[in-house]
């Protein structure tokens, strides 16, 4: 089952994995944590599958680009066993988000490597790559422009010490431009300028904003950037960074020799060789925009990102409760309400768990979720308002969210009132079909249970799970006599579950 990873806190010594399914190569490190703080590489493996390279004019993934994919993930998913699933993340990235009809693809990828695969926003993978790059790098030069060039996206972010203030996710990846101006290998000076001329003009919508921002130094991360990096220092054309003038002359040294097959440098790996063009063109692109004269180059990238993330949920710094806090404050959130709803909603989870099965800590969590912001579209209109509400979670940047995630998150909360619109749960993984529906039933309820919004009400409900429902009662027998509205909704409630054929039986 695709869960929602909520991991008890943990002490002393723990190993962690990340897995990142990227457009040109697939990565996983595993890594020792410890109580102190210090983090060790135990383990890498690296493939370069180019699941970029094997997606169709119509979006779909090859076969034979699926079976490699899946064979690397056999491999991974061996090295990954006795992980516990709380300590181990695998995010799928720019390929992944753009391909269709994945179900199938996602449900091999899980089985292979044994455990849930996220595919991420791009918004969210810049976030984890600055994360990666600039973690414990201190306060010196504190403004950062960070820059990785994947297979088929690239992540500018700008930020301030460990904290990203501009994200942007740009669909150029090394894969793809290669693909789209170098397919046949042949490498001249116009193709060149044609390439990097439209990496410039995809880029060129955030050159005002990103330039107006500034910062102290710019570093560099993926294997494109770093690949630049040792060719330009093995023809002694630079020391520790990427300058302008030492770009300029790799640029032409790839032009000189006329095609991808002869681009035999020593210090670039030959699964980098076939889509060196296109990444050169994207990278000169980004200085052209952006008006870099020197990059300094990390080794550290996405994964470490994931790790240090996941690190953090390990150790209850979950950035999905911060994302969740501040939009809460940014729409305006009656947080007394939600926090009376939620209460009523986390009782009824207790009571009903054990029968209808529920998994107690991610759905305790993404119920959670729903009862602190199921009021967010408020801000909008009150009428509809739960159509709002599931369109700006459905739609907006949550910080540490990953698609699936939000498309949870956003299915609970437009299930919470009115019509119970199973067209909600269309995009909804089918092993969470059956819980969503039964956790928007204890929704429905306390915010139900909540209508009269009269601070610190606990209402003495006890429900039980029947067949093909649930019975509802109240330890106080004049509780619901003393309240008639509360009793009308509950019998119009009744009506409205009825139609999916649940029985809501008041006792």
């Amino acid at each position: 089952m695709t869960r929602i990873i909520t991991p008890a806190p943990v002490s002393g010594s723990i190993d962690v994995a990340a897995v990142d399914l990227g457009s040109n190569s697939f990565h996983m490190m595993v890594a020792r944590a410890k109580g102190d703080g210090e983090l060790r590489v135990i383990d890498r493996l690296r493939e370069p599958v180019r699941l970029a390279a094997g997606l169709g004019r119509d979006k779909r993934l090859q076969p034979e680009a699926a079976a490699r994919a899946i064979a690397c993930l056999q491999r991974f998913g061996q090295r990954l066993q006795g992980l516990p699933t709380e300590q181990v993340r695998v995010v799928g990235t720019n390929t992944l988000r753009r391909m269709k009809r994945s179900a199938d693809f996602i449900e091999a990828a899980e089985s292979a490597l044994g455990h849930p695969l996220e595919i991420i926003s791009g918004v969210e993978e810049a976030r984890l790559v600055f994360g990666g790059v600039t973690h414990g790098m201190g306060r010196e030069l504190p403004r950062r422009l960070v820059v990785d060039i994947g297979g088929g996206s690239t992540e500018v972010i700008i930020g301030r010490a460990a904290r990203p203030l501009l994200m942007e996710s740009v669909s150029l990846g090394c894969v793809v431009h290669t693909q789209r101006f170098f397919a046949d290998g042949v490498i001249t000076r116009a193709r060149m300028r044609k390439a990097r001329l439209a990496a410039s003009v995809e880029l060129e919508f955030l050159e005002r904003l990103y330039r107006q921002a500034g910062w102290d130094v710019a570093i560099g991360a993926s294997g494109t950037i770093r690949g630049t990096w040792r060719v330009m220092m093995s023809q002694g054309w630079c020391d520790q960074a990427i300058t302008r003038e030492g770009l300029e002359k790799v640029i032409d040294l790839v032009i000189a020799r006329g095609h991808v097959d002869l681009l035999d440098f020593e210090a670039l790996r030959d699964d980098r060789r076939p889509v060196f063009p296109g990444g050169l063109a994207v990278l000169a692109g980004v200085f052209d925009t952006l008006g870099i004269e020197r990059m300094e180059t990390s080794d550290r990238a996405l994964r470490e990102g994931v790790v240090y993330d996941l690190l953090g949920r390990l150790s209850n710094r979950d950035v999905r409760s911060e994302a969740v806090n501040a939009m809460t404050k940014r729409f305006g959130v009656d947080v007394r309400q939600a926090a009376d709803v939620e209460r009523t909603a986390l009782r009824l989870l207790d009571q009903l768990q054990a029968g209808w099965q529920l998994e107690p800590r991610s759905c305790a969590t993404l119920l959670r979720w729903a009862a602190q912001l199921h009021e967010i579209g408020l801000t909008i209109a009150h009428a509809g308002y739960h159509k709002h509400s599931e369109y700006i979670l459905r739609h907006g940047d949550l910080q540490g969210f990953s698609q699936t995630d939000q498309q949870l998150l956003a299915a609970l909360v437009r299930l919470h009132r009115g019509k119970f619109s199973l067209q909600a749960l269309a995009d909804v993984p089918a092993d969470w079909q059956t819980p969503l529906r039964r956790l928007a039933v204890i929704l429905r309820l306390a915010v139900l249970l909540h209508r009269s919004r009269s601070p610190g009400l606990r209402p003495p409900v006890v429900t039980t799970v029947a067949r093909k429902g649930l019975k509802l009662g109240f330890r106080s027998g004049k509780w619901l006599a003393q309240r008639p509205l509360t009793q009308a909704d509950l019998e119009l409630e009744a009506d409205y579950l009825a139609v999916t054929d649940f029985k809501l039986k008041l006792d």
